[in-house]
């Protein structure tokens, strides 16, 4: 078994997890009519072997003790039935009657090895996409009359299931009436909008037809491992292949790792220091409706597409363009749609690496240096430090040596900035946390026997001793929540941001095959969380994750995330304390009272923060909304209230920075949130920070006492 503590994902609006990829398969809906008749799937004989084992393994070392009893038979059939149908658009009130007989029984068939009653399911569940589709390709020889006044309710994860076939039909009225409206938004014709919607619907037909057994029944056990807690699931053999194309394609490519959602392939991250990143455009959930080759190939419509055959399409050579058709989520405020050109690319180890910068604050004559050290991932060469190589690459040996740089530099504080750092090998966590204490415990492991182990600081020694910020956000998770929880709880330094991911578990990657007796067909791979962590003082990172010690306000409007927002989290937990001791200079409550103060004053009265508090205002509504007008002017007048009320913001911010020139929205808002981070840094380390200027980046900061007096100047590259 290979143990290693995984990077977090963002939860998806369907129940599936991002490592599920055979259920994500089966969530593009991709079934359309066809006079060939569909053929009814079963398990394969392999189906037995891998249930047998997955059920010992889980039984034996997962964290959670938990009983496959009707209770989580109950709790499987939901899950299931949201898998296939998360958007509630196939099934009837009739059909989910009908699946009742399976509520109590699926525990004694998984328990018999049996998975059977899914796929008795799983057919029904064709029958009526296929329905669907051919009804969808009908509605497409009428016209559509977007002067009437009705909605299309595209979110209904709680919408009840349609009560019969005619209510069905309206909802795919009107389910097609968006699709022609949407792309009518974005100016294609008539006959291209026929031809788009035909081709999108005739390929799921024939995409369905390759559905196979295999992806049945991963599918059918993520809901089962789900149902017991969501970082457990299953790969089949082909979801294992598309893991690692997955992880290909986060190293050469674009540089994005993709999911599916509904039918759609949705950007989950872009990965640091990649082409996609470097062309800036491309958004974290971001849907790519279309790909392209090349700079004039035609764009292929992929809505409904297999992700392994979308990614088979944006993978490429190195230094080949990839043009990605972008229709943004719904809720990001963004509907306009957006065509990028990405040079594909191998992304460097270097670009992916810690990195480190400096911030200058003027005060009076004399400039205050703080240095920042941007650490994307905890990351280590495992296979050079099995060989012995003494210079192995890790994040504790190149932050070691980038804060020896900066020292150099004569820096008077550091940043250390974890925003969007998922986490990485847990061993880097415990020896970077070492750098900034002398020594004592890091973190506590508790295993699914309830023995708990402390992790020390590996070495007794001191890599920097000055004052110290940790900056996190919604996205920090796992590793990253080990480091700042430590450093909160030694007093070492200050944790600034936004409350973190809160995933506080371990998983163990484990090869069926390796366990499988005279089979030599491949079953799959099974991920099973083993693990808790604690922090020293006790707490779990679990569920609530860190607090900063001050919260910054971001961009992004606050909706449910993290560990907090999925269901069956293992729950917040607590444990013993272990003794260690503060750090001499510890920062005390009274301090943190008055950077709080001052932090909160300068918000208020800051251009960027009110930008992005407009921001989040615009976006608001949309991000509760559960429905989108099929009124076109209704849509028109939309689109150009949110153009103008970000172009009024954009106004805002230019004349309170005194511009005489129109700046592109790309540079706005600047990384308010490390500029910020060092003004309070620089609050706790010289006193107040009236008066002073932040120089960053080539740019000049604002003068917190006199918000029109210091010109910005934009960056020539971003």
């Amino acid at each position: 078994m290979q143990h290693f503590n995984l990077n977090v994902w963002r939860r998806t609006r369907s129940i599936t997890t991002a490592f599920a990829l055979g259920a994500a398969v089966l969530l593009t809906h991709s079934i359309a009519q066809s006079d060939e008749a569909l053929p009814l799937l079963e398990p394969d004989a392999q189906h037995s072997r891998s249930l047998k084992l997955i059920n010992y393994f889980v039984e034996r070392y997962h964290y959670q003790k938990t009983r496959l009893d009707d209770s989580l038979s109950s709790e499987i059939l939901d899950r299931y039935l949201n898998a296939l149908d998360n958007s509630r658009a196939y099934f009837t009130s009739s059909d989910i009657e009908a699946f009742e007989s399976f509520r109590f029984s699926l525990d004694n068939s998984l328990l018999s090895n049996n998975a059977n009653p899914f796929y008795e399911i799983f057919n029904v569940y064709q029958e009526r996409v296929l329905d669907r589709l051919e009804f969808a390709i009908s509605q497409l020889n009428q016209s559509f009359d977007f002067s009437i006044n009705e909605d299309y309710q595209f979110d209904r994860d709680e919408a009840p299931w349609a009560i019969d076939t005619a209510e069905l039909d309206e909802l795919w009225r009107k389910r097609v009436k968006n699709d022609v409206l949407t792309l009518k938004l974005e100016g294609k014709s008539d006959d291209d909008i026929i031809d788009t919607l035909r081709d999108r619907y005739s390929q799921q037909e024939r995409r369905t037809r390759q559905i196979s057994s295999q992806d049945v029944f991963q599918t059918a056990i993520n809901a089962y491992m789900t149902s017991i807690e969501p970082h457990t699931g299953f790969f089949s053999p082909r979801a294992t292949e598309n893991f690692k194309i997955r992880m290909s394609l986060s190293l050469e490519g674009i540089g994005a790792v993709l999911q599916m959602e509904d039918e759609f392939t949705v950007v989950q991250r872009v990965v640091p220091g990649g082409p996609a990143e470097l062309e800036g455009n491309l958004k974290a959930g971001d849907r790519i409706v279309g790909v392209g080759q090349g700079s004039d190939n035609a764009i292929v419509d992929v809505v409904g597409w297999r992700l392994d055959d979308v990614v088979d399409l944006i993978r490429g050579a190195k230094g080949t363009i990839v043009r990605l058709q972008i229709r943004p989520d719904p809720k990001s405020g963004t509907p306009e749609s957006k065509l990028l050109a990405i040079t594909r690319d191998q992304i460097k180890l270097e670009e992916q690496a810690a990195q480190k910068s400096i911030i200058e604050i003027q005060d009076g004559d004399r400039r205050h240096r703080i240095g920042v050290i941007d650490i994307p991932t905890f990351y280590i060469d495992f296979d050079a430090r099995a060989r012995g190589d003494e210079n192995f690459r890790s994040t504790t040996s190149d932050v070691r040596r980038l804060i020896t740089e900066l020292e150099g530099d004569q820096i008077d504080a550091l940043i250390i900035d974890l925003r969007g750092n998922g986490g990485g090998a847990l061993s880097e966590a415990t020896a970077l946390t070492g750098l900034f204490i002398e020594s004592g415990p890091v973190v506590q492991v508790r295993d699914a026997r309830g023995r708990t182990r402390i992790n020390r600081d590996p070495e007794n020694d001191l890599a920097y001793a000055g004052p110290l910020a940790v900056v996190v956000d919604r996205d920090s998770a796992s590793a990253s929540e080990i480091f700042a929880g430590a450093i909160q709880d030694y007093r070492r330094g200050i944790i600034l941001g936004e409350d973190t991911f809160g995933k506080g578990t371990v998983q163990n990657l484990i090869d069926l095959d390796r366990y499988a007796e005279d089979s030599n067909v491949p079953l799959g791979q099974l991920k099973v969380t083993i693990a808790q962590f604690f922090r020293v003082s006790g707490a779990s990172t679990q569920h609530r994750g860190v607090t900063p010690d001050i919260q910054i306000p971001s961009a992004q409007v606050i909706n449910e995330y993290g560990e907090r927002s999925l269901k069956n989290a293992l729950p917040w937990d607590e444990i013993d304390p272990v003794e260690f001791a503060s750090y001499p200079e510890s920062i005390q409550e009274s301090q943190l009272s008055t950077l709080r103060s001052l932090h909160e004053g300068r918000v208020n009265l800051d251009p960027d923060f009110t930008y992005m508090k407009g921001l989040r205002a615009i976006d608001q509504p949309l991000a509760v909304a559960t429905k989108i007008s099929l009124l076109e002017a209704d849509r028109e007048h939309s689109r150009d209230q949110r153009a103008a009320d970000q172009e009024a913001l954009m106004k805002m911010l230019e004349a309170s920075h005194q511009m005489t020139h129109k700046i592109s929205q790309d540079f706005l808002p600047r990384d308010i949130i490390l500029i910020e981070s060092a003004r309070i840094l620089a609050d706790f380390t010289f006193g107040n920070f009236d008066g002073r200027i932040v120089v960053e980046s080539g740019f000049e900061s604002i003068n917190s006492n006199n918000l029109t007096t210091a010109p910005v100047t934009p960056p020539a590259t971003q």
